[in-house]
This record gives structure tokens, C-alpha cells and sequence, in this order.
């Protein structure tokens, strides 16, 4: 029987955190530099020229409403206006242009990447997520390397000059706003990490959700044939209530950031209108806010809301560094600088290896595959599986098959029996009360009915661990060499060490392969397979 690949999901997770020195950003940055030198510029032109409208106007309305009207002080004023939104345009377009300039060049690279990648490279990528990720991750990247550059650059550069233009009238009113800013930064740096925090969330949901949604459309046929639709589609809709969350979790505190800042900013303007008019009315007389004329009170409250606007920019930009960061790691991760730890490739070769004329693995015994997360143990595992009838000068032993053993066996409707002799031939009640109860099957409270427990099309009501021991009951009972795939992962210790007896004695009389986090289970083993030393051995070899 030959087993389906496993979920890509989990193969490559999204990571967690995101290096400001990644390849994907350092490129981006690169290609960036100039289309963000020019709208830095523009930007900038078009903040002074805000400053200039904004004290034309209140100059023009302050002598208006004393009767002196100055006419000449108006077209100045809406020949500003005219600047600052032609500027305004052109500074828009520069960011776009960039930022679209950005991210073809990062999806240039990726493109030129995988075309120089060998086959065993993209073989081994989870590839929803990398055909996903190279429509959302380029651009988002390029929005940080960009849009929030920009934003960064005026949040420096924006206050100063707005402070600068108020200082001019009063020193007093300018030091009112610059107390503030403490208070807000605090807030940015308290509402930025929970923004981070969420950005990760999703886009490690996003990754999962397109590769598991890829996976399940290659693996269509098997899961109709096994009358698991409905299963695979709560599934699914699991993934997409997970992305949904973290999608509005991010959006929630983006709009909570902005409304602090509009809180701070009406807060200020409120104070400042308060001891200006009171300063106005001969009510209080304050140094600064005493003694203005009407176009001086006007001027600062006018010009405040310019001191706030870089920081509302800011904080409109600041999701975009969460996901950018976390898209950028995660193109690495897919792209530009990750290779798969243990390629289909390098288990090939150690297939061969083990399988050759001086073969590496016994006639009978218990053989574990050891190595970390991801470096390919249940690659090799699949590999010997599927390759083992091949060789010819193992036809004698391969001739029976073998009998496989994981998460993802096909398990019919009908009784505990019925799944356990499945392809098995006439097989007696008592052999098979004898292959449950070897792996504690009969005696499991949540598979109530021993033998004769009901089993619903496809294994819907079972655990993955209740699959796992109806797959190595069903190994036992063939008597074919068995080949399992971390039988001991999703089991409580009790039955996980049943497991163990069961392999062990098995392997008395048969070979047993199995790939395994499992200490205590790789410690029973004749022979184990390091293939994280065979993968530095092939890596040291190309190198």
C-alpha cells in the first residue's frame, strides 16, 4: 500500500519572529533606495508647502475677521494649495512606482532562484504555501521596505519642522505638544508588540491554510474514496477561522492605534484652544498664550494638527512593518536563502545505500530513523518503502510487500475488526482480538465495543493515535516486515508502551522500521539511522 504524503503544513512553518537583516529585506531595501530617496524629497516639499498654506490661511482669516480683508494673501495662499496637492500626487506615485518596483524585484529573485534551485529543492517545499506566499510576501515586504520607510523618515523630520513653524509664534505652545510625544511614543512601543505579535499569528495561519488547502486538492481522489470530505472541510474551516482571527486581531489594535493618537491630538488642540482663548478673553494671562493676535492663535492651532499628522501616518504604517517582517523572514524561509535539511534527493541516496548489495538493513530486527524536526526521517521512510520492491536483489524478501503504519492508513466503515483485517485475508476472531489487544485497542474508553466497536467511513471517529494502533495491529496481524511512522507520537505513555512491546517482539521475527522521536523506542533498536549525519555528509560532500 502506498501512503500519502503528509500534510505540508507543518513542514515548513512560518516562523516566528522576523531578522531585520534577512535576505529578502536587505534586497528590498537595495531596490528601493532610489524611488524612496525622491519620495523622501517630495514628501518633504509637500510638508512645508502644508506648513506655508496653512500660515497664509490663517493669516488671511485672522485679518479677515479684524476687517482687513488681503486679497493678494489669498491667491498666495490657493497657489500653495495648488503645490501641495501637485505635490501631493507626485509623491503617491513615487511610492507606488517603488513599491511596485520592490516587489517584482523580490518576485525577480525568487523566480531566478527556483529556476537555478534543483528539483529536489522545490520538491520539498510545502507548495501552497510557496505559490501563496510569492503573490502576498513580495509586497508586503515591499510596503515596509517603502511605505513605512517614508513613514519612519516623517515621523522624524515632521514634528521638528511643525514645532519649528509654532516656535516662531510661541515657544510655549510648541513645548505643550512636545510633553506629549513621550506619552505616545509609550504607546507605540506598547500597542506595536502586540501588532507584531499578531502579524506572526497570521501569517504562520496563512501559511498553514494555503498549504493544507494545496494538499488536500492533490489528495482529493483519496479523500472522496475514504469518505473523509466532511472531516477535510471542517478542517479546512478551522485554518480559515484561524487566519480570519488573526487578520481582525491585527486590524483591531491598528485602529485601537490610531485612536490614540487622534485622542492625544484632540486633547492638545483642546488645551492649546483653551489657554489661547482664554488668553484672548483677558481671562488668564499665561506667557505665550497671552498678547497673540487673532492670525497667532490661529496659526497654532492650525499648524498642531501638521505636528500629529506624521504620527497618524505612522501608525497607519505600522502593521504593514509587523507583516513585512514577517513576510520577509518567511520568503528566506520558502525562497531566497532556506534549503530543505533532508531533500527527497539525499534520501534517495541513502535509500540506495541501505538497500544496496551490502544492504544496511537486517533481515529481522528493530531499526530506528533518529534525527530532529524536519531533517527527513519520514522522507527516508517513504523512500525505502517505495522503493524496496524495486530492487532485484530483494525480490525474494519484498515479494510478500510490507506492511505500512501511520496517521494516514485508510480505515473502512464497519467494526474495530473490520479495519484491523482489512485486505487481510479469512482471518479468525481471535487473531484479531489478539492483534487489538496486543496494542491496547480493547481496553480504550473512548472506543467503547472491543472487537465489535463501531468505526465510522474513513476513521472519522478516531484519534490519531487510535489510527496509528488499528494500522500496527493490521501490520501484526499480516506478518510482513512493518514500516511505521512515529507509532509512539500521539500516544499516552501506557499505550505507547505497549506499542514498544508490540514492535519489539515483532521485530523477533521480521524486519521493523520505524522513523522516530520516540528515546525510549530508538533505544530498543539493533540499529539506528542518524539521518541528520547523513545529511551533513551530503551537504559536506556538494560543499
Amino acid at each position: 500500500m502506498v501512503p500519502e504524503q503528509p500534510d505540508g503544513s507543518d513542514l515548513h512553518p512560518i516562523p516566528t519572529s522576523a531578522a531585520p537583516g534577512s535576505t529578502a529585506l536587505c534586497q528590498a531595501r537595495t531596490f528601493a533606495a532610489p524611488g524612496l530617496r525622491a519620495a523622501i524629497a517630495l514628501q518633504m516639499v509637500r510638508s512645508v508647502l502644508r506648513l506655508a498654506f496653512t500660515g497664509l490661511s490663517a493669516i488671511f482669516v485672522g485679518e479677515m475677521i479684524t476687517g482687513d480683508a488681503n486679497l493678494p494673501l489669498l491667491g498666495a495662499a490657493l497657489a500653495t494649495l495648488i503645490l501641495v496637492s501637485t505635490i501631493g500626487l507626485l509623491t503617491d506615485r513615487a511610492v507606488a512606482n517603488t513599491e511596485l518596483k520592490v516587489a517584482n524585484g523580490l518576485l525577480g529573485t525568487a523566480r531566478s532562484a527556483l529556476a537555478a534551485a534543483q528539483s529536489r529543492d522545490i520538491q520539498a517545499m510545502p507548495l501552497g504555501t510557496l505559490i501563496a506566499g510569492l503573490q502576498r510576501y513580495p509586497q508586503a515586504v515591499a510596503s515596509l521596505a517603502v511605505g513605512h520607510r517614508l513613514a519612519s523618515v516623517m515621523l522624524g523630520l515632521g514634528p521638528l519642522v511643525a514645532a519649528a513653524a509654532i516656535m516662531a509664534v510661541s515657544w510655549q505652545a510648541a513645548l505643550v505638544l512636545v510633553v506629549l510625544t513621550p506619552v505616545m511614543i509609550v504607546f507605540f512601543i506598547l500597542i506595536g508588540r502586540a501588532i507584531r505579535i499578531g502579524a506572526e499569528a497570521q501569517e504562520k495561519a496563512f501559511g498553514r491554510l494555503a498549504a493544507q488547502f494545496a494538499d488536500r486538492i492533490r489528495a482529493l481522489p483519496t479523500i472522496l474514496g475514504n469518505h473523509a470530505l466532511p472531516r477535510e472541510s471542517r478542517k479546512l474551516a478551522t485554518r480559515m477561522d484561524a487566519y480570519t482571527s488573526g487578520t481582525m486581531s491585527v486590524l483591531r489594535v491598528a485602529f485601537l492605534n490610531a485612536g490614540i493618537i487622534d485622542l492625544f491630538a484632540s486633547l492638545s488642540i483642546a488645551i492649546l484652544a483653551v489657554f489661547l482663548g482664554l488668553g484672548h478673553l483677558k481671562l488668564m494671562s499665561v506667557p505665550g498664550f497671552a498678547g497673540l493676535q487673532l492670525w497667532q492663535s490661529l496659526f497654532i492651532l492650525m499648524i498642531a494638527p501638521e505636528y500629529f499628522a506624521p504620527f497618524r501616518r505612522y501608525a497607519e504604517q505600522y502593521h504593514a512593518k509587523s507583516e513585512g517582517f514577517a513576510a520577509a523572514t518567511a520568503l528566506d524561509t520558502l525562497v531566497l536563502a532556506a534549503r530543505p535539511q533532508f531533500a527527497d534527493f539525499e534520501a534517495a541516496i541513502l535509500t540506495r545505500e541501505l538497500l544496496g548489495e551490502a544492504s544496511l538493513l537486517p533481515r529481522t530486527g528493530l531499526v530506528a530513523i533518529t534525527g530532529a524536526s524536519g531533517s527527513g526521517k519520514s522522507t527516508l521512510l517513504r523512500h525505502v518503502a517505495g522503493l524496496r520492491s524495486a530492487l532485484p536483489d530483494q525480490t525474494e524478501r519484498d515479494q510478500p510487500g510490507i506492511a505500512w503504519c501511520s496517521t494516514e492508513i485508510y480505515v473502512p466503515e464497519g467494526t474495530l475488526g473490520d479495519a484491523i483485517g482489512w485486505e487481510a485475508g479469512p482471518c479468525s476472531r481471535t487473531r484479531l482480538f489478539l492483534a487489538a489487544g496486543s496494542v491496547g485497542l480493547l481496553d480504550d474508553a473512548l472506543l467503547p465495543g472491543g472487537i465489535d466497536a463501531s468505526i465510522k467511513a474513513g476513521g472519522e471517529n478516531l484519534s490519531g493515535g487510535q489510527r496509528v494502533r488499528i494500522g500496527l495491529a493490521r501490520a501484526l496481524l499480516s506478518g510482513r516486515d512493518i514500516f511505521a511512522d512515529e507509532p509512539t507520537a500521539k500516544l499516552d505513555p501506557a499505550n505507547a508502551a505497549m506499542v514498544r512491546r508490540a514492535l519489539a517482539d515483532a521485530a523477533q521475527t521480521r524486519l521493523v522500521l520505524v522513523a522516530t522521536h520516540d528515546r525510549a523506542l530508538a533505544m530498543l533498536a539493533g540499529n539506528t539511522i542518524d539521518v541528520g549525519w547523513h545529511n551533513r555528509q551530503a551537504q559536506e560532500k556538494v560543499a
